[in-house]
């Protein structure tokens, strides 16, 4: 039995952490996240090599940072698009995975997809992601096949629902 107090020196899962709505300002800190991420490492690296998250795309899409209180350091972000609803992107620290971030943005992004009123929210994931996005209730649904030279790779299509309150 998993007990809800925390141990002395350590923190809860996305204590000290706030979930806000990305600005322009925000766009070299989104890149460089992704750019760093060490799971496109080896052969995922060109998929990420030149990529921009740039102040266009952060003004037409709903993304948000999970950023910490006091340090104000960006810890992850995750972009929504609507129509048709997708997670377009999706991304933590490497030093930061492990600690509920990812879970934390999940929630958020069920709260703004549930207030828009979607039902579920298409994954296409980077592989080795499939693990934590089934982890989180979202289910496979079919593969998205590779579409060179952007993405060499087959990756997993999955549905998250979007519980709706009663």
């Amino acid at each position: 039995m998993r007990s809800s107090i925390t141990q002395p020196g350590r923190r809860a899962p996305g204590e000290g952490v706030r979930i806000r709505r990305a600005s322009a300002r925000d766009a070299k800190r989104l890149t460089r996240l992704v750019r760093a991420s060490r799971a496109y490492e080896g052969p995922y690296a060109p998929m990420v090599a030149g990529y921009r998250v740039g102040p266009d795309y952060i003004e037409a899409h709903r993304v948000f940072a999970a950023v910490g209180e006091t340090t104000g350091r960006l810890l992850g972000f995750y972009s929504l698009i609507l129509d048709p609803p997708e997670l377009d992107l999706m991304f933590v620290a490497d030093d930061a995975q492990g600690s509920g971030i990812g879970r934390l943005l999940i929630g958020h992004l069920r709260d703004e997809a549930r207030e828009a009123g979607l039902a579920g929210v298409r994954i296409v994931s980077h592989p080795p992601a499939e693990g934590f996005y089934r982890s989180v209730g979202a289910m496979r649904t079919g593969t998205e096949r590779a579409a060179p030279p952007a993405v060499m790779w087959d990756r997993p299509e999955l549905l998250l629902p979007v519980a709706r309150e009663t």
